[in-house]
């Protein structure tokens, strides 16, 4: 069943180094923590970027009925992590479920976007981490529950599009049940901003702009919650025309209902397309495209051992609630592997309480096993929203974890016997200084690696850093961008074990280190 369930997912076994063991441990942080009441079951993101121009990945952790928290990053380069907590004034909000960082300017300082309970901010982002309120014409934050978001840049603006998701409208007297709220668009006009809704809306908890079959636009994927929609509502997929439209079975897409939380993206099978995973309270969903026109997904074979639907350690059988999914290569050796924080929403009596957060681990032949035990991430918290990210710039993928009524946890990767790996920003024009909707591709001996760059995703947060891939044995590589709007870079040979800045220089690329 192996064989047969991994040759139509297109994964072959290439030489790479060794199985590393690997190990995750506590580092000692200051303590935050995601609470509130029933508002605040969900949420609970955290924003993973550089404020300050060091080098090094700070956090904003959403608190809920908590104030949200900036920790600046102060680790030695290689050594241990290390974060000081140094909130703004205009930063330490309550109500806040998530936070996205992106450069929504250009001035070169990442901005962010703050999903909250109530009204939804825009803050402007300046030198040493500082954060101001951002005014743009035809932007209002509304006030609703919002739970999700994306952001990308349609083609000829210099201010990117914006989706957020909203949850339960508050408003209704017949809710909570399918009283579900109208999800927000804000497209650029001009200087400013055009507000559409996008209906019907399902209780999203995720959603994603991704060019999913590179076809030279983007599209927005949601991923919504079956707990509140109840019946009548499903995943959706908007084709970002003139005017958005849902796509249906017409255009090849299957109607998937599930209690959707969480959406990564990653090409885990070198066939320059990305498969989407999708976190659920019940089992994990890791889907493919399946050939046919259109977006047509179909889940891969249960047998390698993605769906991660019930607790493997603590005991408790029940199934468990998947949060935040994040691809990351945590040992280097060339196959991305994946986590999935868990945790139960409050006291769900049908799903697991004590319930562990996954690390899949992807083998040789393309399976995954679980070792979110012998890592040392397997913690009971109610987990929520996380990150991987390398933080001390030591090329090992570091793990933040927020918690609901628990102390956000971080780790340090200390795994040994890691291999070769290399990490890459980009710096774009137009506006989209981080050239959002770039595919990166690095080939490394036989295989070459497809990286979209994308804000969105995850569960209320996710990672505004330079690309990581593991690379194995190999220890030089080539790299070229697929720039947004289609302009294809020469390949430019770069040195392993660095991170690197590529921006476009005519066909070619310039390259200097980070």
């Amino acid at each position: 069943m192996w064989s047969k369930g991994l040759a139509a997912l297109g994964v072959s076994a290439l030489a790479t180094s060794a199985l590393a063991e690997v190990r995750f441990v506590p580092v000692d942080v200051a303590p935050h923590v995601y609470d509130g009441g029933w508002e605040h079951y969900v949420g609970g993101g955290v924003a993973v970027f550089d404020c300050d121009g060091d080098g090094l990945s700070d956090l904003v952790a959403a608190g809920g009925e908590n104030p949200a928290v900036l920790m600046r990053n102060r680790s030695d380069a290689d050594g241990d992590i290390r974060f000081e907590t140094a909130t703004p004034d205009d930063l330490a909000l309550t109500g806040v479920a998530g936070v996205y960082a992106l450069d929504i300017d250009g001035d070169g300082w990442r901005d962010l976007v703050i999903l909250r309970v109530g009204e939804n901010k825009l803050l402007q982002g300046g030198p040493e981490c500082s954060f101001r309120p951002m005014e743009i014409d035809g932007f209002d934050g509304g006030d609703g529950w919002t739970t999700a978001f994306s952001a990308t840049w349609e083609a000829g603006n210099a201010l990117p599009t914006l989706a957020f998701g909203n949850y339960v409208d508050r408003t209704n007297p017949d809710g909570p049940f399918e009283a579900c709220d109208a999800n927000v668009l804000f497209r650029p006009d001009g200087d400013g901003y055009a507000k559409t809704l996008l209906e019907p809306g399902f209780c999203p908890l995720s959603m994603l702009f991704s060019d999913w079959g590179r076809q030279g636009h983007v599209d927005l994927r949601i991923s919504n919650d079956r707990h509140y929609y109840v019946k009548g509502g499903a995943e959706q997929m908007w084709a970002m025309e003139a005017t958005p439209r849902l796509y249906d079975e017409g255009d090849g897409w299957a109607t998937h209902m599930l209690w959707g939380m969480g959406i990564a993206s990653r090409d885990v099978d070198f066939d320059g397309l990305s498969e989407v995973f999708l976190s659920s309270m019940g089992d994990q969903r890791l889907m493919r495209l399946s050939g046919g026109e259109g977006p047509t997904f179909e889940d891969v074979p249960y047998e390698m051992g993605t769906s991660a639907h019930r607790p493997y350690q603590g005991g408790d059988g029940r199934p468990s609630t998947g949060w935040h999914i994040a691809f990351g290569d945590v040992t280097n050796n060339g196959r991305d592997d994946v986590f999935i924080a868990k945790g139960n929403v409050e006291q769900m009596p049908d799903a697991a309480m004590e319930d562990p957060n996954n690390l899949l681990i992807q083998m040789p032949d393309g399976s995954f096993e679980e070792q979110g035990g012998v890592a040392g991430i397997g913690t009971m918290a109610r987990s929520r929203g996380a990150a991987l990210a390398d933080l001390n710039n030591n090329g090992l993928l570091d793990l933040v974890v927020v918690n609901r009524r628990a102390p956000m946890e971080v780790y340090q990767n200390v795994t040994e016997d890691a291999g070769h790996w290399v990490a890459v920003t980009l710096l774009g024009d137009g506006g989209n200084g981080d050239a959002v909707g770039a595919f990166i591709e690095v080939q490394a001996g036989a295989r070459t690696y497809v990286r979209e760059v994308v804000v969105g995703g995850g569960h209320a947060g996710g990672v505004a850093v330079p690309e990581h891939f593991g690379l194995g044995d190999v220890a030089a590589v080539k790299v070229r961008v697929i720039w947004p709007g289609g302009i294809v870079s020469d390949w430019v040979d770069l040195e392993t074990g660095a991170v690197w800045m590529l921006w476009a220089d005519g066909d070619g690329l310039a390259v200097a280190e980070y």
